[in-house]
């Protein structure tokens, strides 16, 4: 069915903001709903022979994850007494293009378990933080996880490490890679269990799309065959197909307007030549990212939201988690070759979550990896680990070995919701539209530093057990200053003075807007957040249509 396109001054069922994880799940289902929809989405419609292999024009042109030298600066302070500065690149990455940064990701997807869902009531309050229990449980959403698997597309293997599961994996486990048989030896001397990692890559042909060549590059990159899972490939064309969607890409949202009533009912926009434009509807699904959702909220005050679009409970912009993290790399004397295939093919998750009686807070997993994702240039710019030297033939030599003789074994894990953690605008520093640019304000929870601390020992046990020659162990000691993980800045809850949308991600002041994406999030999970954010999408999706049919929206 033809795409059909909707003037700017009809009024459309829906206008989605953004194209990732989320917007691409709304878009798709809505459409095929039978609903109009519109998507906004800032960056270009990138297919799979648009991407490449070309480390420079990703990493340094910052040709999908735009920065300062496009036009859009960011600013960092640890504490807020203090001022923000401008960082080089970015402090919340994420892709600017049709998919956003599901397109690049690594693709591990890791469902949350039951006890996610329930934490603050088991373990109590934690000193300091907004630590609280979702509105909803693992049971409540497992029919959506397993939805994810078949429509989105996911490889794994079932089995009794898993939490709770309806069906089985669509497409079998990826085959496992020398990394991967390195750490479940290891894991086996320890008594721990290392299990093949669910990812959002097809090991076989699914949905009609066919499965991954083992290129290697998936981690900052797009997948030129479409074996990586992303919404672009998955869920847009789909949308498109409906012939009631209509995505509008290089378009930047300005601000949400509302009626008298206080329900959303345009969304203002610039098109790449700088015309603005509005486009009339009935609602809205704000589906921008962690950061970006925060910041249009922040940018929509009016005389009736004069803190910011459905902000009455100031969360808005407020507990940012990042996920924490460790890297214990290894030195082996035969080939690893870790570079090649997906990112990983086997995780640890006997840490899921970490005994209370350590004092602590935290949980997490570990999988095995490349020093640098797989990217040799990374690897040259990095200079070596294992090696004194940084010029001349050692240096060469010591590459050449590192490159293929390493790989690394990565801890991932919690990240504490704080308020003090946060996404605002920026009074001083504009971005290339002469919006306030996103300033971040973040410093890590101690009880995050004791969790990555841990999952750095537990790695480099694992390490130790796996034979490595040489071993060096890092972790963030001063604080994160990042991320790729944009979480909890419009958190879900049942408490209006507590939260910004409610189970559904429905907003509590503006009936008619929801916020769709990982700002919903309460608490961080154990570090692989996109299939959780897309399991709310088609849950949110489905209340969307029954509310729409009752005339409720």
């Amino acid at each position: 069915m033809a795409q059909a396109p909707f003037a700017t001054r009809d009024e459309v069922d829906f206008v989605v903001i953004g194209s990732g994880a989320a917007g691409g799940i709304m878009a798709k289902e809505l459409s095929e709903a039978g609903f109009s929809v519109v998507v906004l989405e800032q960056g270009p419609h990138l297919k799979g022979p648009d991407f490449k292999h070309d480390e420079w024009a990703y990493t340094q042109n910052e040709e999908l994850t735009w920065g300062r030298r496009k036009g859009h600066p960011q600013t960092f302070r640890r504490y807020e007494h203090e001022k923000a500065e401008i960082v080089d690149g970015s402090a919340l990455t994420y892709a600017h293009n049709v998919g956003g940064s599901s397109v690049h990701f690594s693709g591990n997807f890791w469902r949350l378990r039951p006890i996610d869902f329930m934490e603050r009531s088991v373990l109590g309050p934690i000193s300091g933080t907004n630590f609280a229990d979702w509105p909803i449980t693992y049971e409540e959403l497992e029919p959506y996880y397993t939805k994810v698997d078949w429509e989105i597309g996911v490889s794994g293997q079932m089995g009794p490490w898993d939490p709770p599961r309806s069906k089985d994996y669509p497409c079998p486990a990826m085959p496992v890679k020398s990394s991967g048989v390195l750490m479940e030896r290891a894991a086996k001397k320890l008594g721990w269990t290392a299990y093949p990692a669910p990812v959002a890559i097809l090991s076989k042909a699914h949905n009609g799309r066919p499965p991954c060549i083992h290129c290697g590059f998936c981690n900052g990159f797009g997948c030129e065959v479409s074996a990586k899972s992303s919404s672009m490939a998955a869920m847009i064309p789909l949308a498109l197909a409906s012939g009631n969607c209509e995505l509008r890409t290089l378009c930047t949202v300005s601000r949400i307007n509302t009626d008298a009533s206080g329900r959303a009912n345009e969304v203002l926009y610039w098109e790449a030549d700088g015309t603005e434009q509005a486009q009339r509807t009935k609602a809205v699904v704000l589906s921008a990212n962690g950061a970006e959702s925060a910041r249009l909220l922040l940018l929509s005050a009016s005389p009736q939201f004069p803190d910011g679009l459905g902000n009455s409970s100031g969360m808005v912009g407020k507990n940012l988690m990042f996920n924490g993290s460790s890297r214990v790399a290894g030195l082996f004397p035969e080939p690893i070759n870790a570079h090649k295939s997906i990112p990983t093919t086997r995780v640890i998750h006997d840490f899921y979550s970490i005994d209370p009686s350590l004092g602590f807070y935290g949980g997490g997993g570990i999988d095995s990896r490349s020093l640098t994702a797989g990217r040799p240039m990374a690897a040259a710019l990095q200079n070596p680990v294992f090696a004194s030297s940084n010029w001349g033939s050692e240096w060469k030599q010591n590459l050449m070995r590192e490159f293929t003789h390493t790989c690394s074994f990565n801890g991932h894990c919690t990240s504490l919701p704080l308020s003090t953690n946060n996404v605002t605008l920026d009074p001083e520093v504009k971005d290339k539209w002469g919006r306030p640019a996103l300033r971040t304000t973040f410093m890590n929870h101690p009880d995050d530093f004791k969790t990555m601390e841990f999952f750095m020992e537990r790695s480099v046990e694992l390490m130790e057990a796996a034979g490595a020659l040489e071993i060096v162990a890092s972790y963030n000691k001063t604080g994160q200053t990042g991320g790729v993980h944009l979480l909890g800045t419009c958190r879900m809850g049942n408490d209006p003075d507590s939260s910004v949308v409610d189970k559904y991600n429905r907003s509590h002041d503006v009936p008619n807007l929801y916020m769709v994406d990982g700002g919903s999030l309460v608490t961080s999970g154990r570090g692989q957040p996109t299939m959780t954010i897309m399991a709310l999408a088609f849950r949110a999706a489905d209340h969307i249509k029954q509310a729409a049919r009752k005339l409720e929206i």
